[in-house]
């Protein structure tokens, strides 16, 4: 099957990033190379580009996708977690510009055999990085009732998390619930009828939450945002595209304490705690897609655009 992904909020992305032809640029979510296509065509020839991607299926796509810019493109298969390492290992102390873009590509979404899906009965993976070893099967079936109903609060914000992990707990005493399409009449069995009645598909929220824990996304997203201005040059831009509150709130969180992070008491007239401010946040409120791009791809409904700029 064709990488297929529709970039979200593409424009307001490229400006934001205000490409400097001769700059080194890095894309901690290549995926299909969409955005770093974008921002190839914009680099001169002393311009450098590294994508990162943990996909093997994204790493195919963008090396072919970007092969008329093999000269100025770097791809490694990574975590972005990762990237100061990946940076040293390749010589770069600090770039112009990094894009983070944290939706589920249309691939992953579209192909039923990685088991993200919600729409198809097949067995329960969910791993964007096939190498490691923990699967969304081992979430369902191994973890507490008490963890499942934490990751299915806080992460899917489903206000029966409680039920659900009640049922797929009963469920599995049976048998293991090895399939999407199995945990999906589980859960609707937790949900009363009215409610799964109206609104979006009943299992969305759940899967977003065993989608997240099986990946450490928002551990990964927390962990690696510091870091990331730490490697700016001054004046280079941070942009990071979320698709959830979740993420959002980890996102504008942290813009806020890197743009302000003295811990001085609000009665001290002088700041004596010594921490320095690294830059400031471009986007008080966040780019949202406009009607036209919601039009042509529905997927970017929830997108949100904030932007860091470094000191």
């Amino acid at each position: 099957m064709e990488f297929k992904h529709i970039s979200v909020l593409l424009d307001e992305t490229i400006e934001e990033l205000h490409i400097k032809p001769d700059g080194i640029y890095v894309d901690g979510t290549l995926g299909g190379g969409g955005h770093a296509y974008h921002v190839c065509q914009k680099l001169s020839e002393k311009g450098r580009y590294i994508g990162i991607d943990q996909d093997a299926d994204a790493i195919a796509a963008s090396t072919k996708r970007l092969a008329p810019f093999k000269d100025k493109v770097t791809i490694v298969r990574d975590n972005y977690v990762n990237m100061p390492k990946v940076l040293h290992d390749l010589g770069i102390e600090h770039v112009d510009g990094i894009l983070l873009d944290l939706g589920v590509s249309s691939f992953q979404l579209d192909e039923k055999e990685r088991g993200f899906t919600y729409r198809e009965d097949v067995p329960l993976d969910m791993r964007m990085d096939q190498r490691q070893s923990l699967t969304a099967r081992d979430i369902v079936n191994d973890y507490s009732e008490m963890e499942l109903f934490h990751i299915i609060r806080d992460y899917g914000e489903e206000k029966f998390a409680k039920n659900i992990a009640k049922h797929i707990v009963n469920k599995r005493k049976e048998s293991p619930i090895e399939t999407t399409g199995q945990l999906i009449e589980v859960i609707k069995g937790a949900i009363p009828m009215k409610v799964r009645a109206v609104g979006g598909h009943p299992a969305k929220k759940t899967f977003q939450a065993i989608r997240i824990e099986c990946n450490r996304e928002l551990d990964v997203l927390k962990d690696s945002i510091d870091a990331m201005i730490d490697l700016l040059n001054p004046g280079g831009r941070l942009c990071i595209i979320t698709f959830h509150s979740l993420e959002d709130r980890i996102v504008k969180r942290a813009f806020k304490k890197n743009e302000n992070p003295c811990t001085c008491p609000p009665n001290f007239p002088v700041c004596v705690c010594g921490n320095v401010s690294k830059g400031k946040q471009l986007t008080r409120k966040p780019i949202i897609p406009g009607e036209e791009e919601l039009e042509y791809n529905k997927r970017a409904k929830s997108s949100k655009l904030r932007v860091f700029e470094r000191a």
